[in-house]
């Protein structure tokens, strides 16, 4: 199975709709076998980044914050989703291919009701942040 994680520097990038890139990790018998990152800048925003991510075979989506409209959108597409998650992406690859993976089925981003600058972070406690 693949499985994309929302990418910036070695990190769980916290905004799925902002996310310029993916790693894809391949994960075969509870190991990761392979990665490779994918440049998602011109996909033409976050409405085609579920299709984007089908296309390139990903059953499953670890990230931080992630808002209703993608939700719905890689629903449709068949698309697993694992938000609440920070830290190494690798890291996070190998728990979830290990199925100790820990996320929070509930953290969701409202970007769409405000726009501003800066990112989006979860306490320990999940509690959501904006950063302005």
């Amino acid at each position: 199975m693949k499985a994309a994680i929302t990418y910036d520097n070695g990190s769980v990038f916290q905004h799925f709709g902002r996310t310029e890139e993916f790693m894809i990790y391949t994960i075969e018998d509870g190991k990761v076998t392979d990665k490779e990152k994918v440049d998602a800048s011109s996909t033409g925003g976050h409405g085609a980044l579920a299709p984007f991510l089908r296309d390139h075979g990903v059953e499953a989506l670890i990230c931080g914050g992630i808002g209703g409209g993608a939700r719905a959108a890689l629903g449709a597409c068949g698309i697993k989703i694992y938000p609440g998650v920070s830290g190494s992406a690798d890291d996070a690859a190998k728990a979830f291919a290990e199925g100790r993976l820990e996320f929070d089925e509930n953290v969701e981003c409202h970007h769409h009701d405000h726009e501003h600058e800066g990112g989006c972070h979860h306490d320990s406690d999940g509690a959501h942040h904006c950063c302005h």
